[in-house]
């Protein structure tokens, strides 16, 4: 304990009296070495939650009752601020430990002093091979989404940059707004694959109307304020490695990643190397090109640009041209300037 800086826990809860009590369970039985205290705070949950939640048998467990409900966000805000420790982890009531990851993480912000955020890997990321991803000092990959589930962060930035926001309501986006705006004060975000936690997912709201309302209406909010972040970038090239990209195109790609936007990399062989988990890695093949072309009707998905190393197939470049017009989507082809090693973006059509 004694190695690690203060860390207090936060748990906001609003009913699902089992699997909250699983959570609170498992964070004392496997996190009591690395935390000071837990803050329940319950936000006017029924009957049966606040009877469970007062028979809690631990002396860490401090509940608090909210007369009414009002939001993930404003829960979490009200009880970071009883806290003064120096880091504060935020559970999702829905989550299970199952290790002690703390140190891990706490590894990781010690290793870069402008971590401001690192949120454990687990079953929501199981679709990203993770080790496909450039590792930062303290070994976490950077995000620049943030995953409110679960995540550690210093408590004096939160404080200082507002908390949550509290038009976001009973949840959803809250915490994608939060990590926006620590990301445009210069803060880092980065997920630990060293660090797994187990999210159930819907355990308050479930996946019925409720849920589909506030997560349409907070959508419409989030994107609103960030209209850039709806940038999806379709990228084309042969099998080189970022390592390779001129210093433009990084600079292009890490404006496209800041403002919250996505980079859907298509190569003849899967990337080996990905610079954040922002950034996805396809093999090449017309298929998949359309697909991604023609991924969702909501407009935050579709594909906003492509574009096309000096590398890419002839083939490629003659085929994919058509479903631009087509799509009535801007296509830039990087050109190498040798002597420098950059590269400057041509427009090739609109």
């Amino acid at each position: 304990m004694s190695a690690q800086p203060s860390i207090d826990v936060v748990i906001p809860v609003y009913n699902a009296p089992a699997l909250t009590r699983h959570c609170i369970d498992s964070v004392v039985a496997c996190l009591s070495e690395s935390i000071r205290h837990i803050y329940v705070q319950d936000d006017a949950s029924d009957v049966e939650t606040r009877m469970m939640l007062d028979q809690l048998p631990y002396e860490q467990v401090y509940v608090h009752h909210a007369q009414k409900n009002q939001g993930f966000g404003a829960s979490v805000n009200e009880a970071v601020g009883r806290s003064d420790a120096s880091f504060v982890l935020i559970l999702n009531s829905d989550t299970t430990s199952s290790e002690d990851f703390l140190p891990t993480l706490c590894a990781a912000m010690a290793a870069d002093p402008q971590l401001a955020v690192i949120i454990p890997a687990g079953n929501d990321y199981a679709r990203d091979n993770l080790d496909r991803y450039v590792r930062e000092p303290g070994g976490y990959i950077r995000t620049h989404r943030l995953r409110g589930h679960a995540f550690l962060i210093r408590r004096h930035v939160f404080q200082e940059i507002g908390g949550f926001d509290p038009a976001f309501g009973r949840g959803y986006y809250e915490d994608i707004d939060l990590g926006r705006r620590l990301d445009l004060r210069g803060w880092r975000l980065g997920v630990h694959p060293g660090a797994r936690i187990q999210h159930e997912g819907g355990g308050s709201f479930g996946r019925g109307r409720s849920y589909k309302a506030l997560v349409k209406h907070n959508r419409s909010l989030y994107f609103a304020r960030y209209p850039n972040a709806s940038l999806n970038i379709l990228l084309l090239s042969a099998n080189c490695p970022p390592t390779h990209f001129p210093p433009d195109l990084l600079d292009a790609l890490d404006y496209v990643f800041r403002e919250g936007g996505y980079v859907y990399w298509v190569t003849p062989e899967p990337a080996r190397l990905l610079l954040c988990l922002q950034m996805r890695s396809y093999a090449m093949g017309l298929e998949v090109v359309v697909r991604l072309l023609l991924r969702s009707w909501r407009e935050e998905k579709r594909v906003s640009q492509i574009w096309m190393l000096p590398d890419t197939s002839r083939l490629l470049r003659m085929l994919i041209m058509p479903w631009a017009r087509i799509c009535g989507l801007e296509v830039l082809s990087w050109e190498w300037a040798s002597a420098a090693q950059s590269v400057t973006p041509k427009l090739m059509s609109k």
